[in-house]
């Protein structure tokens, strides 16, 4: 949608090099340059300058001098350490389009993740229908006991760093060793590939006594998931539920609109017209003065059928409905009588899954189960620099209650360890099972909390956690994906 978003540096008096949309500070540089690499990092600074949530005392450019770093990913690391954020910035990222693929439901990856288990194991942990690893017969829950022909024993740093390049990395294929349910050892090369995202990974409707339970696990806020959660919940309806279990333990979040549109299938219809969230965009954006943002163009269709050049300097960033920016419940399909809903949540649960968990908080009975999500209230647009999308947090969402300071992460009712030996549906599964316990009787059960030492591998809870968040590799973003109002 972006076309253009490069800021070339140079003195006022060198006028005939300026590019569309240069800023008074970007002419204030001693060297003019038509270096694309540092003209790059001039344009990370000068984006940040005017449109980072936490803007406000950011150094001049002179003081910053982005190009005294080796690289764009230093300046970005650079701007998150400013004591501006207060440390609160572990979100911002370069990327090369492959979020935003994978934000419209496509993705060229292999499929499937991994997380070591309570007892030091690492095994898969889910994997999305009709990708590479699907087709080779991977399922969540199988051991993967070699990766490229190493061992998975996490001895040392060097195996977390083998299980990365081989399953995360850019390879075109990664061989496994797996060990299936029923103890049969397969060796399998999975080739990476394109393929289309369903993130409804499972979903069902169970019977506890009187009542019916749905249960959907959802891993990803894609922009074409809206029609599968309207079916899911058509069924839901159907089968007459009156609670619901919403899965989103490895979902790090994505499209606003997405998320919007599955709060109101869940959001009791007496809230209708009623404020669901109101979005708080960066105070040079409210007032009209990031006007870099007007080298961020693309062309959209007028109300009069005529196709118009816009930039994203042309909307309006108020918090206030008039401008776009507060959001009311309008309930979604038939399902209007769930009296309780259960989120499944882990340090990974992030972004647009907690805008769906916290616009849900002040209007019905929400409970929590797992562990303490990510902590994310923030999100952003992309910001189109020469080859790269810059995601940089632009705005934070609050709810009907004006809440919206999780930036350490929502706390649990019910502190559980994700449990990989079961898939997804298991009425055992231990985080499902809690769910389900807590509608049978009114209170989750009394395990302990599982930081304790495993009798198996010696390997504490914390220590294996700590592992397995070297291994999220999920996108941790709430991204801007509604169509705004134009000034």
């Amino acid at each position: 949608m972006i076309s253009f978003g490069l800021i070339t540096a140079c003195k006022k008096n060198n006028s005939a090099d300026e590019l569309p949309g240069q800023t008074t500070e970007a002419n204030t540089l001693q060297t003019p340059t038509t270096n694309r690499a540092e003209l790059t990092k001039d344009s990370i600074f000068l984006y940040a300058k005017q449109t980072y949530f936490w803007n406000i005392g950011m150094p001049s450019y002179d003081g910053f001098n982005p190009r005294k770093y080796s690289s764009n990913e230093q300046v970005l690391t650079a701007l998150k350490a400013l004591p501006s954020t207060g440390g609160k910035d572990k979100y911002s990222f370069i990327d090369d389009g492959t979020v935003a693929g994978e934000l419209g439901g496509v993705s060229g990856d292999y499929g499937f993740s991994v997380n070591y288990d309570g007892a030091n194991i690492l095994r898969v942990k889910y994997v999305y229908a009709t990708s590479p690893a699907a087709v080779a017969g991977l399922k969540r829950g199988d051991i993967i006991t070699k990766v490229n022909g190493r061992t998975t024993l996490r001895t040392s740093q060097s195996d977390i760093d083998n299980i990365n390049d081989g399953v995360f990395g850019s390879n075109a294929s990664v061989s496994l060793t797996i060990t299936k349910a029923d103890q049969t050892v397969q060796n399998l090369v999975i080739n990476r590939g394109a393929y289309n995202i369903n993130p409804i990974l499972f979903s069902n409707t169970y019977t506890i006594g009187a009542k019916k339970i749905g249960y959907v696990v959802f891993n990803s806020f894609t922009t074409n998931s809206v029609p599968l959660l309207d079916a899911a919940f058509s069924k839901f309806a159907t089968d007459g539920i009156t609670e619901l279990v919403v899965d989103l333990r490895y979902n790090g979040g994505g499209s606003v609109a997405t998320s919007e549109a599955f709060t109101n299938l869940i959001a009791p219809p007496a809230q209708n017209g009623k404020i669901m969230y109101t979005t708080y965009w960066t105070k040079t954006m409210q007032d009209k003065q990031a006007t870099i943002l007007q080298n961020q163009k693309f062309y959209q269709t007028t109300s009069d059928g005529v196709k118009r050049l816009y930039s994203m300097f042309d909307y309006d960033y108020k918090p206030i409905a008039a401008a776009g920016n507060q959001e009311f419940f309008k309930k979604r399909g038939s399902l209007n009588g769930i009296s309780r809903v259960y989120f499944l949540v882990t340090g990974g649960t992030a972004s647009a899954s907690e805008l769906l968990i916290n616009n849900l908080k002040p209007v019905m009975d929400v409970k929590l189960v797992g562990r303490k999500t990510y902590g994310k209230p923030v999100g952003f647009f992309s910001l189109r620099i020469d080859k790269n999308d810059l995601y940089i947090p632009q705005f934070q969402t609050k709810n009907q209650a004006d809440f919206g300071d999780y930036f350490d992460g929502m706390t649990v009712d019910k502190d559980i360890a994700d449990d990989l030996t079961r898939d997804f549906g298991d009425p055992s599964e231990s985080l499902l099972a809690q769910a389900l316990n807590y509608s049978a009787t009114g209170s989750f059960t009394s395990f302990l909390k599982e930081n304790t030492l495993s009798s198996t591998s010696g390997a504490s809870r914390v220590l294996i956690d700590q592992t397995n968040e070297k291994l999220d590799h999920e996108f941790k973003g709430m991204v801007e994906t509604r169509k705004m109002k134009l000034n």
